[in-house]
């Protein structure tokens, strides 16, 4: 497609018409045949055939009026004769042509011509490429992507592609042949021009909603500086793709840590089979397909979150569930945090921007737990939001429309913290429209063993290990405990009695000190029987038929378990139940 005339080789281009004559042919011999075959030269030849010579048609003009018909061409033929080979290049040939004022070359092998390399052959051969290579070009630039710009060394610009026309709002016609500075008087262009230094991917607006980026490279020719060539490739659409990009990615992103955090937490469903639970799973189910604001309330630990992540789920809206614990947001962050920011809004910012917590759960639900902690100016900032169902982000001046449920919780009064000026009243009444209150775990005992089977089942399978059995005792037992702590404290306590199971079997003894201690059946029932009687050897006695049933109850009557537990021999086990006549 393009040529380099230092690459293009002789035989490619020589001119293998040419007349060869001997030295004794006359003058007018040689006129004849140049004027008959148009050639403007005639090579000489010896007695051997070797050549000689050259003589051309100007040097015949010069001496014609002087020399008669019969002169022979040994007189009259320039000797000083300078050929090439066909491996020679054309840049080689016009050098050897313009050194020595010639005009012709020819090209000999095994010491005969093969051909000529004329000035001419060279001029047309280069013209005619050059010709077809600017037409190339000119489809080249103007096809190419981007906007292309190129001055000289003064400024003045000498291409300006159809995509600049059409990126800048100029015409060609407009431009070319003009000061790139009458047009743009701080362009990169200039100051290329000026430090003759490459810039890349300069970033700028060209015009409203355009986003441009824009290389500049100076051009050297053989070390002369020659002019500035600028690429500028409009980013525009690929930066609006990539701001929807960047906000499917930060809702997948979210969407993963949800899934994570969902798939760890146990808390999937809401369990329970007691009265109290099923009237407060009514109550939700109920306003689950209203709008309404929901507030949650309860002592910690009893599963606000999850109850609120099974109202959004049983709404069937689109959006997301996104919880949001107010505690933990530092006052100033929260704007930034629950409304986002543009690029460039504070110090520190990332330059992508970023989605706040109303963008995420649009038409989903904003979980707000433990809304007590709000401090009291956000709360007027948050409420305005709610009020107007709109709002911008930090650094942002477009108003964002929003569509969000609230639902919050709190294991606090808020009623009592209204009273104190702690809240604000009409937040209050914006977010409780319907407040449902769980029940602690101690008013719903019958749940508890419920919530010990799903949690033994789920954290086995997270922990890989196999369900423990767990004796009718330490159900009990775990019934009985107040469980200040709610259901989080009881998983905790099922986590624990499941790593610390040996023998897949959860033992009396495994279970926490401060739940016997609270409980006391585990400790009282045997004081009980021991200080019946003070005769220290029916106490033991007593004592020691009581820690075998124990141990055999643990064991399910497997004497060698049993015998472990009790840390004696089995045959010494053998012979104590048969003397206190124990029955299994």
């Amino acid at each position: 497609m393009f040529f380099d005339y230092n690459e293009i080789l002789v035989k490619d281009v020589l001119d293998k018409k040419f007349i060869i004559l001997n030295e004794n042919d006359s003058l007018n011999e040689a006129i004849e045949s140049m004027l008959k075959k148009n050639i403007q030269e005639v090579f000489i030849k010896d007695k051997r055939k070797k050549i000689q010579g050259v003589i051309t048609l100007s040097d015949i003009s010069l001496i014609y009026q002087n020399i008669s018909d019969n002169i022979i061409l040994n007189k009259f033929l320039v000797k000083k004769f300078i050929y090439v080979s066909k491996n020679e290049t054309l840049s080689k040939c016009r050098s050897i042509m313009i050194k020595n004022k010639i005009g012709r070359l020819p090209v000999i092998e095994n010491d005969k011509i093969i051909g000529v390399i004329r000035a001419e052959e060279i001029r047309d051969y280069f013209y005619m490429n050059l010709e077809k290579m600017g037409q190339t070009l000119h489809h080249i630039v103007n096809n190419i992507h981007e906007a292309l710009c190129l001055i000289d060394t003064k400024g003045k610009v000498m291409i300006w592609n159809k995509n600049a026309e059409d990126l800048y709002d100029i015409a060609k016609e407009e431009i070319i042949g003009k000061n790139i500075k009458d047009f743009f008087p701080d362009s990169i262009n200039s100051k290329v021009l000026e430090t003759r230094k490459e810039m890349t991917n300069t970033y700028h607006t060209p015009k409203k909603n355009y986003r441009v980026v824009v290389n500049a490279l100076p051009i050297f020719i053989k070390g002369e500086f020659e002019g500035v060539l600028t690429t500028d490739r409009n980013i525009t659409e690929v930066t609006s793709l990539s701001d929807e990009l960047k906000k499917a990615n930060n809702t997948l992103k979210f969407l993963e840590s949800e899934y994570k955090r969902l798939k760890s937490d146990d808390f999937g469903n809401v369990i329970g089979r007691s009265p109290k639970i099923i009237e407060k799973i009514k109550i939700a189910k109920q306003v689950a397909k209203t709008h309404i604001s929901v507030l949650v309330s309860g002592e910690s630990g009893t599963g606000k979150e999850v109850f609120a992540k099974n109202i959004h789920d049983y709404s069937g809206v689109s959006g997301l569930f996104i919880p949001v614990n107010c505690s933990a947001i530092p006052n100033e962050l929260f704007e930034s945090e629950f409304f986002g920011y543009d690029e460039g809004a504070f110090t520190g910012a990332s330059k992508k921007g970023k989605m706040g917590f109303f963008e995420l759960a649009n038409n989903g639900t904003l979980f707000l737990d433990e809304i007590g902690e709000l401090p009291l100016f956000m709360q007027a900032k948050l409420l305005r939001v709610l009020q107007d169902n709109k709002f911008s982000r930090v650094g942002g001046e477009k108003l964002i429309n929003t569509n969000v449920r609230i639902i919050s919780a709190t294991n606090k009064s808020l009623v009592d913290m209204v009273d104190k000026g702690n809240f604000r009243e009409d937040l209050f009444y914006r977010l409780n429209v319907i407040e449902i209150e769980l029940p602690p775990l101690r008013e719903r005992k019958n749940d508890v063993v419920l919530l010990i089977h799903y949690f033994l089942k789920e954290l086995a399978e997270k922990n890989n290990k196999k369900i423990p059995k767990i004796s009718s005792n330490v159900l009990e037992i775990l019934k009985k405990y107040n469980w200040k702590g709610n259901i989080r404290e009881l998983k905790n306590t099922v986590e624990y009695l499941l790593v610390l199971s040996a023998n897949d079997v959860i033992y009396e003894n495994m279970l926490p000190h401060h739940i016997l201690d609270e409980v006391g059946d585990y400790k009282k029932n045997i004081k009980d029987d021991i200080i019946k009687s003070f005769d220290l050897n029916k106490s033991i006695e007593e004592l020691e038929k009581k820690l075998i049933n124990e141990a055999l109850n643990e064991s399910q009557g497997n004497k060698a378990k049993a015998s472990k537990l009790l840390k004696i021999p089995r045959s010494t086990l053998h012979y104590k139940i048969n003397n206190y006549g124990i029955e299994r």
